[in-house]
């Protein structure tokens, strides 16, 4: 592999430029998990642990089960639940049958969830025993390809006393009823055997997951992630992960089989939650918390924080809202957090003033990465070094993976080192394409030197180390009188405000400039403050064409499920004005 601009004094000692042997099944992580270590906890629910071969045992099931109703190789199969501990035993059950695994938001409505099965053409649907999520599925599925649905509950997964008293207590969710032909997700297990097909998986070119974007630049398109693009970001991902017993220690890859255990807390149906935690834990033979609802407890993220200091986390991987959140939670010094090692976030820039207080306040360390739903997730990422991160940045491309900047307006000629484009990404964590989707794979892809690169949609430059620097979405690009505004840079100087814990930017429409910047901030608990004070603060920290025209003070900020906030809900509500 050619050395590239990033491959220089910053690079990990010890991480390879390029890794191979990635071209495998996917499920053979679990497989190899269970093998070596069979009797550590996988999945950790309500403090019932499931060992990995307990969790092989009903994949295996499972798959024999699917090829019993007749789903062959390439048929999908919609997952539409929480983060419950059925989810890793159905992907890769899913997968040993040969199957694609779709996975559903569990918070979609009747129209949502419906145009992702059709689109997907899924045959067979495992969704959650609750009085709110099987109406949806029931009416959602209407009208599709599906043919067998598999109710779960979590019963089975709490500790027996537990369910015991749940049950007798009627605290269990349960729907009303169940429809005729609906199968149980317990009596499938126990009827099935555990003898998966024999199945020839071509991992270069079969699709693992389809895995839907989050529908916040157009319609929801399915990604292909091949196993082999799965695979080989995990592999990365161990590669690159480094730590350090204590100050001055050297880093080392982390330790398998029981030495870390995963917070479970992104949602799983999400590229981000589903690699870097559900399988990463798998591939690490780590322990996993499963958090079906992270905002759990009065106030919101208690039992988060409980659950943190109880079970021990070591490392947690989140998005900046959650990092926001747990710094703003007024009784966050009443926690012993010293456990966590290894913070990872991505899915959104993380405002460098969150990561310092959280840092100071917590003592873990938070690494910053990139990457997007069509890369697997992973292909950007500070080093897990302290001494050579970037704060700032999204790090270094990862082993195997190739980045060029590229011009906003058609995305076909190579930038200079420095200067701003648009992100395009080429390597084996790169999807082969979206789902059904031949005019949409044409306006994203370019050949370039032989390679094929993903356009991102994202703008940004590497430094002069090689480190990659997000600016911001292309789209969301604000033009005031002819000069150019990122939002990104608006929302750091905000997120700088000790008064400030939210803060999203967005252009409105302006007689004079063509467009105005207008900022909406949601205060941290017990603090006030005014509109004049947060723009004379602006005033003293940006040029005049940057500086928000108009503040607007909200209890929150809307926000996808994974955390992002959304700026387009914002410009749509603007407009309805």
């Amino acid at each position: 592999m050619t050395t590239k601009p990033w491959h220089g004094s910053h690079w990990p000692e010890s991480v390879p430029h390029e890794i191979r042997g990635y071209e495998k099944p996917l499920f053979t992580v679990l497989d190899d998990a269970a093998r070596d270590y069979p009797n550590a906890v996988y999945t950790l629910f309500n403090d019932a642990g499931r060992t990995y071969a307990e969790v092989k045992d009903s994949a295996d099931r499972l798959a024999d089960f699917l090829a019993s109703r007749d789903i062959r190789q390439g048929d999908r199969v919609a997952v539409f639940l929480p983060n419950l501990p059925h989810y890793p035993e159905i992907i890769f059950g899913i997968l040993k049958a040969g199957a694609i695994a779709v996975t559903c938001n569990p918070l979609y409505k009747v129209e949502e969830l419906h145009y992702q099965l059709d689109d997907s053409g899924a045959r067979a649907i495992f969704l959650m025993d609750h009085p709110g999520f099987y109406p949806i599925a029931l009416e959602a599925v209407q009208q599709t390809d599906m043919e067998t649905v598999i109710i779960c509950s979590v019963k089975s997964h709490l500790p027996k006393i537990k369910g015991f008293m749940g049950s007798l207590l009627g605290k269990i969710p349960k729907a009303k009823r169940h429809e005729p032909g609906h199968l149980l997700y317990d009596q499938v297990i126990r009827n099935a055997r555990p003898q998966p097909p024999q199945v020839r998986i071509d991992p270069v070119r079969d699709p693992a997951l389809l895995i839907y974007t989050g529908g916040t630049t157009g319609t929801p398109k399915g990604a292909m992630q091949t196993h082999a693009n799965l695979v080989c970001d995990l592999m990365c991902l161990e590669e690159w992960t480094r730590f350090s017993s204590e100050p001055g220690a050297p880093f080392t890859k982390a330790q398998k089989g029981g030495a870390h255990t995963f917070l479970g807390v992104l949602p799983w149906y999400h590229s981000f939650g589903m690699t870097v935690c559900l399988l990463m834990s798998a591939f690490t033979a780590s322990r996993m918390v499963c958090v079906p609802d992270p905002k759990a407890g009065k106030p919101p993220f208690t039992e988060l924080l409980k659950t943190i200091e109880k079970q021990k986390v070591t490392i947690v991987v989140g998005v900046p809202t959650l990092f926001s959140a747990l710094l703003n939670h007024p009784h966050i010094d009443a926690y012993d957090l010293s456990s966590i090692a290894c913070c990872a976030s991505a899915a959104a820039p993380l405002p460098v003033e969150v990561l310092r207080q959280f840092e100071k306040k917590t003592g873990a360390v938070i690494f910053e990465g990139y990457g997007l739903t069509e890369t697997a997730p992973a292909i950007a990422a500070n080093p897990t070094n302290i001494e050579h991160r970037k704060i700032g940045t999204v790090g270094m491309m990862l082993p195997n993976a190739d980045v060029k900047i590229l011009d906003i307006e058609e995305g076909i000629r190579e930038l200079p080192r420095g200067e701003d484009g648009e992100i395009a990404l080429a390597g084996p964590q790169v999807m082969p394409g979206y789902w059904n989707k031949p005019e949409a794979n044409a306006e994203v892809f370019r050949e370039i030197d032989g390679k094929r690169y993903f356009l991102t949609g994202d703008i940004g430059h590497l430094d002069e180390d090689g480190f990659l620097v997000i600016t911001d979405r292309k789209k969301d690009m604000i033009i005031v009188g002819g000069f150019n505004v990122f939002p990104r840079d608006v929302e750091e100087v905000l997120f700088s405000h000790p008064k400030v814990a939210q803060a999203a930017v967005i252009g409105v429409p302006d007689p004079h400039s063509g467009e105005a910047v207008k900022a909406f901030i949601q205060l941290k608990p017990d603090t006030r403050a005014t509109e004049q004070e947060i723009l004379d603060y602006c005033k003293s920290r940006m040029t005049g064409y940057k500086r928000p025209r108009q503040i607007e003070f909200r209890d929150s900020l809307p926000t996808s499920l994974v955390g992002k906030v959304l700026r387009r809900r914002l410009r749509e509500e603007e407009l309805k004005k």
